[in-house]
């Protein structure tokens, strides 16, 4: 299908673009990888006046560690993420999620910042930045804010985003040692949306009982859900078999997944709970457990 008509504009500056933003409101979108934006305007769900694309501002582009922090600039590519020699030796479980979005012609477009600023919770990444604990930064006319991505996602397809504001890059604290994630994902088919799945950040002592922990789900309810009851039982707690079966449970009991073509609810919660296993297990052992 042919989207409605729009105004393309393409501005040159973070606040050229922030001003174009301004200018004219809810008719306005942004438009960095594009991968969800424009199936959604062929489809005519949604039917923005002003397509603001901001791939022409330079320094947006970026993987770094700088103060305590793992940047993501809000132009970084999948592929650029999936590449990264700092990513596949620190970051696994971020090489986990990238690795089964879409298939490699999507993830050349598709910037990770949009795939958080599309507020869909049949994506990704949100689900892995909920157990890392990252940040985003809101860029607005009243400068930077950074936004605890806890409190980013208030619904389906709304985000804690500001009318005037661009996603401008993901801060994920840099994990002490011995910590390991991981993401397990189930589709109905290579690329397509999870019908479930688990992300599992852990940090360990020199005994193996879990310091920090981090848990988030995928595609189980209106937004992203961070399983705090699961998260809560693990501290203090070794990750053995035992407590890793009982953390599942709790994570299953936290999901809110609806029936659909992927499946009915208790079936998705019960995938939720094997996929838990699974991330807890592969997070323990990447920790050097």
């Amino acid at each position: 299908m042919i989207p409605p008509a729009f105004e393309y504009l393409r501005p040159n500056t973070i606040p050229e673009a922030i001003t174009l933003l301004q200018q004219h409101g809810e008719d306005a979108k942004i438009l960095s990888g594009g991968q969800s934006l424009i199936p959604m305007m062929k489809l005519r769900i949604a039917r923005p006046g002003y397509l603001i694309d901001i791939n022409r501002i330079s320094g947006l582009s970026y993987i770094k560690e700088e103060g305590g922090f793992l940047k993501i600039g809000g132009l970084t590519r999948e592929a650029e993420l999936e590449a990264s020699l700092l990513i596949r030796s620190k970051y696994p479980i971020l090489i986990d999620t990238t690795h089964v979005i879409a298939d490699p012609q999507v993830r050349n477009l598709a910037t990770v910042a949009g795939n958080l600023a599309h507020g869909d919770p049949a994506n990704d990444h949100p689900a892995t930045m909920l157990a890392l604990g990252a940040q985003v930064v809101a860029t607005g006319s009243g400068g930077e804010r950074a936004i605890a991505i806890e409190e980013f996602f208030l619904s389906l397809f709304s985000t804690a985003l500001q009318p005037g504001e661009i996603l401008t890059e993901i801060r994920i604290p840099v994990p002490a040692a011995r910590s390991g994630g991981a993401y397990f994902k189930l589709e109905r088919k290579v690329g397509d949306f999870a019908t479930a799945a688990v992300a599992a950040q852990v940090t360990l002592d020199a005994n193996g009982v879990v310091q920090k922990v981090g848990i988030g789900l995928t595609n189980v309810g209106p937004t992203p859900i961070k399983a705090k009851k699961a998260e809560d039982f693990l501290r203090g707690k070794k990750l053995d078999q035992v407590n890793i079966r009982q953390a599942a449970q709790l994570a299953g009991d936290e999901a809110q997944p609806s029936s659909d073509l992927r499946g009915p609810a208790e079936y998705k919660k019960g995938l939720i709970k094997e996929l838990a296993k699974r991330a807890l297990a592969r997070a323990a052992e990447r920790a050097g457990t």
